[in-house]
């Protein structure tokens, strides 16, 4: 039989049953849209995915100074230089020590003896781009700057817990707190912390203050970069605070959470591919099912064939032709279906749509063969057929 003798038959085939070749068709066109749904949506989301992960990259860098060194390495001027290095988005200096880890602070200076008035908080000292550095906000009040650093003003900017525990919720009439037997005068109260966040349950002096109890060096560096540039950063930071010194300071630098976000966009990826798989697996059901139903009701026909001399080839050609036929227009309108769904499902989701050439083409293919597959048993029932028991 000529090729386009075939095609003609197979076509033949199709129309003659218009509503349930479209019927047949609607299930191949299910699964082939849904499997290019599901790939484009995974890819979408795994897209967004990936950008969660990079907003999660390690853009955090600290650096630890020794407290035992024989000289300071790190002084409070020194931040200055690492926020000039590109790719610092913030930096600043604390001052830390076992001997200001616990003292008594109060909040007035009378003896009540239905209250405690006494709490054993953490005086930390830390310059006055802090806020920007633990990556939170002033709740109240503001936070010390150059000004009262030049003045040598006895101010503290609270954490948010330290402030509950000592009950200042008002900054309006100058509020105090006692450290010792000096009375500092609370300009703020910090929370909202990103970075840090046991600064919430301290006290905050400016390092000119911080003198008073020990805190004379900086103990940590605080360094905030954009994306990307945290590595580059952690290599330069030592030696941009200390120059010949960089050797005796610690950085720590949070590893990049890249082969979890892999694994995380694998995981999707198969996890939707399975889901079309099953899919296009129903819509092949259906067409086998119809297929083998239209060889059934096409006996006489293939028995008048067989006796004018159709071989078998012949027979299982023209039906594996038209399940072909049947599997590739589904996967041409799916594959359409498909795209425009995740065009729209992007649209909706203010997501930036990921579409793979290869699938559009792919998956008119994959109809084809699917429809070849389901159409394989019918066929070769079909062409198994004696034509003197096809035409009884």
């Amino acid at each position: 039989m000529h090729p386009r003798d075939l095609l003609d038959e197979a076509m033949a085939g199709m129309l003659a049953r218009p509503v349930r070749s479209a019927l047949t068709t609607l299930g191949t066109v299910l699964g082939i849209t849904t499997l290019v749904i599901t790939l484009g949506v995974a890819a979408t989301a795994g897209n967004q995915i990936v950008g969660r992960f990079d907003e999660l990259v390690a853009t955090s860098v600290t650096v630890e100074v020794p407290e035992d060194a024989a000289k300071p390495l790190v002084g409070w001027d020194a931040v200055a230089q690492v926020t000039r290095l590109r790719g610092v988005t913030s930096a600043e200096a604390l001052g830390e020590s076992k001997k200001s880890a616990n003292l008594s602070v109060r909040s007035n200076n009378l003896l009540d003896p239905t209250r405690v008035t006494d709490q054993t908080l953490s005086v930390v000292a830390a310059g006055p781009a802090l806020p920007a550095a633990v990556k939170g906000r002033l709740l109240q009040g503001r936070f010390y700057d150059a000004g009262h650093l030049a003045r040598k003003d006895p101010v503290v900017v609270l954490g948010q817990q330290a402030a509950k525990m000592l009950g200042v919720t008002r900054l309006d009439r100058a509020p105090a707190v006692f450290i010792g037997n000096h009375a500092y005068t609370v300009i703020g109260i910090l929370g909202d912390l990103r970075r840090e966040k046991n600064l919430a349950g301290a006290v905050l002096v400016p390092p000119t203050i911080g003198k008073r109890f020990g805190l004379t060096t900086v103990t940590r560096v605080l360094i905030n970069t954009s994306l990307g540039a945290a590595d580059l950063i952690a290599r330069q930071a030592p030696l941009a605070l200390s120059p010949g010194n960089e050797g005796m300071l610690q950085v720590l630098s949070p590893p990049s959470p890249t082969r979890a976000r892999d694994g995380v966009q694998d995981d999707v990826n198969a996890l939707f591919l399975i889901l079309g798989l099953v899919s296009l697996v129903v819509g092949a059901v259906g067409i086998a099912n119809v297929t083998l139903v239209t060889v059934m009701e096409r006996v006489s026909e293939i028995g008048l064939r067989r006796s004018l001399g159709a071989a078998r080839r012949h027979i299982a050609a023209q039906f594996l032709l038209e399940s072909t036929l049947t599997g590739l227009t589904g996967g041409v309108i799916g594959a359409s279906l498909g795209v425009a769904a995740i065009v729209a499902v992007s649209a909706a989701k203010h997501w930036t749509p990921v579409l793979d050439a290869r699938l559009a083409v792919a998956a008119p293919l994959a109809g084809a063969l699917v429809g070849l597959l389901a159409g394989l048993y019918p066929a070769l029932r079909a062409a198994r057929m004696e034509p003197v028991d096809a035409l009884r």
